[in-house]
């Protein structure tokens, strides 16, 4: 029998002893206590050994903001886009509407709560799965796969058409009052479900709480527009007006539909989750019956040379990462070296990347654009990154990535079909293995 055991005073008394036989513990104790372990740890040489230079660059916009808010997934999805529109349109500077998309995927996560609810109408209120379903029902995040579901379902409008409210660039108190709006909405439907009520009563009920619920939204987003008109100035300052056009249309008309033929790629290297494979997660999405969430796991290599091919094609690449991690974030430095936690404490951290994703270390958490890279021997060093947080932090905005980061913290990329092999092709197309929803790949950028 494993026998638990206490901390005793002489054992405590002999670590502090030992602690203080460690003479080169004292400066490193002095440094962190007065600026932090960052401060003491950070190589002066990161911004000399990343510079903001690369082989391969694409021509992008003005970097975007979003401001106090968890879009980053949105903005990055709607940079990748606005992309082809400013090469087409032979634009200066141009944005789509974020807050446009940000009304509908709160809309759609609205329904799609309500109707994971009424599906797990049986199970026990403290089982995991409903705590789980109950715990961020209408946070920020969202993946590529939802985003994609989002511009098929309702189109894309230029920013002007719908622009910023307080709530899209402060959504705290918003995603605060309308989460609590939704939990009640749950505890309504499962206390109607114990009294015996009839599921078509409780539908007809979920269907008053979404309209309800979208009258809300527009208390703090506004009200979306159906249509307009398209009006821009092009870099030889000639003036254009399109006709009257939906969102849709407009979709249609600047982007096309190749949309759908972007895939996640993602390189997982644990256990449970074999290279080549596809999978997809239990209750992760937004749009009721638009396209789940698909992943193709591919090893490093692969996933590295699919990230080059696409941006030698001249198209850029929406990632997700774990961007908490070694980020000198006033340089926008990204760098697996940046920071030497462990020479400065005088210890090994245990964990790889399989193993930081295993013992909940690491996830993705944010989701940016990838415009560039610096190749040597054909080979990247480092790569330019397009953030969505203001032009205030590295270069007017822009991000520095070690090639070292990119191999230990980016777990996804956007890659167009086109740019993978035909094995990768035909593992696509196997049905995927399904994740519990608490898995690290079933987190939101």
């Amino acid at each position: 029998m494993n026998k638990r055991t206490a901390l005793s005073s002489s054992w405590l008394a002999e670590r502090e002893k030992e602690t203080l036989k460690r003479s080169g513990d004292r400066t490193v104790r002095h440094s962190i206590a007065n600026v932090g372990l960052d401060e003491t740890a950070l190589d002066p040489r990161s911004a000399a050994l990343h510079p903001y230079a690369f082989s391969l660059e694409l021509e992008t916009g003005k970097i975007t903001s979003q401001n106090k808010s968890g879009r980053c997934w949105l903005f990055a999805g709607l940079n990748t886009l606005r992309y082809k529109i400013m090469k087409d349109l032979d634009l200066e500077n141009f944005e789509l509407s974020q807050s446009y998309q940000m009304f509908y995927d709160k809309l759609e996560k609205a329904n799609y709560f309500l109707e994971n609810i009424l599906e797990t109408l049986q199970q026990p209120l403290n089982s995991r799965l409903v705590m789980w379903l109950l715990k961020d029902p209408l946070q920020d995040g969202g993946q590529w796969d939802m985003f994609t579901a989002l511009v098929e379902k309702y189109g894309v409008v230029p920013k002007y058409v719908m622009p910023e409210t307080y709530s899209s660039s402060n959504s705290g108190r918003m995603n605060e009052t309308l989460t609590l709006v939704l939990r009640g909405y749950a505890s309504d439907l499962r206390n109607a479900f114990s009294r015996g009520e009839a599921l078509s009563a409780l539908r007809k009920e979920k269907a008053r709480m979404i309209g309800e619920f979208y009258r809300l939204l527009t208390l703090f987003l506004g009200i979306p527009p159906a249509d307009f008109v398209f009006e821009y100035v092009d870099k030889k300052k000639k003036f254009h007006r399109d006709p009257v056009c939906t969102p849709r249309e407009f979709c249609a008309r600047y982007i096309g539909d190749d949309l759908g033929n972007y895939i996640s790629v993602i390189n997982a290297p644990t256990a449970d989750k074999p290279f080549n494979r596809t999978f997809t997660v239990r209750y992760l999405g937004n749009v009721e019956g638009g396209k789940p969430v698909k992943y193709l796991n591919v090893d490093m290599p692969v996933f590295r040379s699919l990230a080059v091919k696409q941006l030698k094609a001249g198209a850029p690449v929406w990632f997700g990462s774990d961007v908490g991690k070694k980020m000198k974030r006033e340089a926008g430095i990204l760098d697996e070296k940046v920071y030497d936690y462990e020479a400065a404490l005088g210890i090994a951290f245990g964990l790889d990347k399989g193993g930081r994703l295993d013992y909940g270390e690491s996830l993705m958490t944010h989701a940016m654009v990838l415009t560039g890279v610096n190749l040597v021997d054909e080979a990247p060093n480092r790569w330019k990154v397009e953030n969505s947080w203001g032009d205030k932090n590295g270069k007017d905005g822009y991000f520095v990535m070690s090639d070292a980061w990119f191999e230990h913290y980016v777990y996804q990329l956007v890659i167009h079909k086109k740019h993978l092999s035909a094995a990768l092709l035909r593992a696509w197309e196997r049905e995927p293995l399904v994740l519990e929803p608490w898995d690290p790949m079933g987190s939101l950028a």
